[in-house]
């Protein structure tokens, strides 16, 4: 199998994840708040696992996916130095899941749906799987309201092949998705550098 560019930059990824790191450090600790005690946890698209891991705190247990085995791999050392026994690992297309209906308490999509040509078929994917009572936890990056800084980052991550789809504001966000008609919508903002807003759907 070829690498992908999520792959090639596993190795630098949590380095650019720190040029944010305020928000991003806000936004696992929400997350992990968000995260019922004793659930059952799906985090998709986790990259190297950060989210994964600050739910592991409270889950009853945590499936880590992503379509890169390379990022995989650093989440799995991440969870085994913070000596984590209730996250599992598996390589997952979040718009394919082979889960059953309401398989998961939580299900957890960060930073990924402004990557995706068509991320209402992401969400509507993770609705399916989440089980009725549950939530969908979808933190996402509102390109549309960073500052000046985001500018000069932005083209050193496209220089190393890196693009997006959709730069959300936090208007354009919640409008995204309450048109898919799925649950009253809330949403968190994170302000910085580059800010983070956390939506939650809870399925009745």
């Amino acid at each position: 199998m070829s690498k992908t560019f999520w792959d090639r930059v596993a190795g630098l990824y949590d380095l650019f994840e720190w040029s944010n790191q305020r928000v991003n450090a806000a936004a696992r600790s929400r997350v992990g708040e968000l995260v019922p005690a004793g659930a059952r946890v799906l985090d998709c698209a986790a990259g190297t696992g950060e989210f994964s891991l600050a739910a592991a705190k409270r889950a009853g247990s945590v499936l880590c996916t992503d379509q890169s085995e390379a990022m995989l791999a650093r989440a799995r050392k991440k969870a085994r130095k913070r000596g984590l026994s209730n996250v599992s690992f598996a390589r997952r297309d979040l718009t394919a899941l082979p889960d059953p209906d309401g398989s998961y308490d939580a299900v957890i999509a960060a930073n990924v749906l402004h990557l995706l040509p068509n991320p209402e078929i992401a969400v509507r994917e993770l609705w399916r799987v989440t089980a009725l009572g549950g939530r969908l936890i979808l933190p996402a990056y509102l390109q549309g309201k960073a500052g000046t800084a985001y500018g000069t980052m932005i083209k050193i991550y496209q220089g190393v092949g890196f693009h997006y789809e959709h730069a959300f504001t936090p208007e354009t966000y919640r409008e995204f998705l309450e048109r898919l008609e799925l649950a009253p919508v809330t949403l968190e903002v994170i302000s910085g550098g580059v800010p983070e807003g956390i939506a939650v759907l809870e399925k009745p």
